[in-house]
């Protein structure tokens, strides 16, 4: 009868495999290791120093003349922030902003970076360059720019429409949230392209010709097959755009400066930035910035809902 000779080459194989796997996390671990503790430092430490804050008032004891005491309120922070005017009229602002900016952002840029990946675009790498270079000026500057453009009496825009009759003030009441927009949309039309386009690169050649060859023109191509294809990235696109969208402070903040149709708490975040620093209550601003963060997780949540059904049809 024959015999097994038990072997050890397998188990030695694979305790080696187990001590070198135990070594790689390790390794692992120890690099991850800084960067973890910056984000729990930078990121998860202030967002729950915000929600406790949120929870606390400073309160003062007989008439008002005694010291401030920080007292626990439980969600009265969170009724007063909700209670007050401004900030639910900052709210519908951010609405009708979010109403203008993300089609006319996520539809140019669909639109520009369909037509750099068609096959009659020429001198792609300059039109590139031209659409991207917006994106290069920061924010602040960008709404520097636009104030001056805007203000009448130094804009040559305003000098041009005027010459031909047309009279036009970009920073009234009617016409502000449309000048923002479109500051915001110069902005960042040209980052979403480059990604579109990048997208639009990794579409299989093979599918296009073979359209082409069936008689599909340029625009056939372009909505049956390029932007099917390309969703996943447009749902990217949406996503941070929603975000993006909730955090509106730079651009009215400096517009703000050139116009009084602008006040002090025109969005939610700049409610929140006159309450810590106007107004120098800390904790309605906590509540308002929790408040904030919440309308972001839901849209967030809503929008890639939304994505994956898309991208499932």
């Amino acid at each position: 009868m024959a015999t097994q000779i038990p072997t050890t080459t397998g188990a030695a194989s694979t305790r080696k495999q187990r001590a070198m796997s135990g070594t790689g996390g390790r390794t692992a671990a120890l690099f991850l290791t800084p960067f973890f503790a910056v984000f729990a430092l930078a990121m998860v430490a202030p967002v729950i120093y915000s929600i406790v804050l949120s929870f606390f008032a400073q309160q003062k004891s007989g008439l008002g003349f005694g010291e401030a005491k920080t007292s626990f309120v439980g969600l009265e922070n969170y009724f007063q922030v909700l209670q007050s005017e401004s900030f639910v009229g900052g709210i519908g602002r951010l609405a009708m902003y979010c109403a203008l900016y993300i089609p006319c952002m996520v539809g140019g840029a669909l639109a520009f970076a369909l037509l750099l990946d068609a096959a009659v675009a020429r001198a792609r790498k300059l039109f590139q360059l031209l659409v991207f270079l917006p994106h290069a000026v920061p924010g602040v500057i960008a709404a520097l720019i636009w104030a001056y453009l805007y203000t009448p009496g130094v804009s040559p825009i305003v000098s041009v429409l005027e010459s031909g009759g047309i009279e036009l003030n970009f920073l009234d009441n009617q016409m502000i949230l449309p000048s923002i927009v479109n500051i915001a949309v110069w902005e960042w039309t040209g980052y979403n392209v480059i990604v579109l386009f990048t997208a639009l690169q990794a579409v299989p050649r093979e599918i296009l010709e073979a359209a082409r060859v069936d008689g599909a023109g340029e625009i056939r191509a372009a909505l049956s097959i390029k932007l099917p294809l390309i969703l996943p990235a447009l749902s990217v696109i949406m996503l941070f755009t929603v975000i993006g969208t909730l955090q509106l402070f730079t651009e009215p903040s400096i517009i703000s400066k050139a116009t009084a149709s602008v006040t002090s708490t025109w969005v939610p975040n700049m409610w929140a930035y006159d309450a810590a620093f106007n107004r120098h209550n800390l904790n309605q601003a906590a509540a308002a910035s929790i408040i904030i963060a919440l309308m972001a997780a839901v849209l967030s949540w809503a929008v890639t809902r939304f994505s994956s059904r898309m991208n499932k049809a």
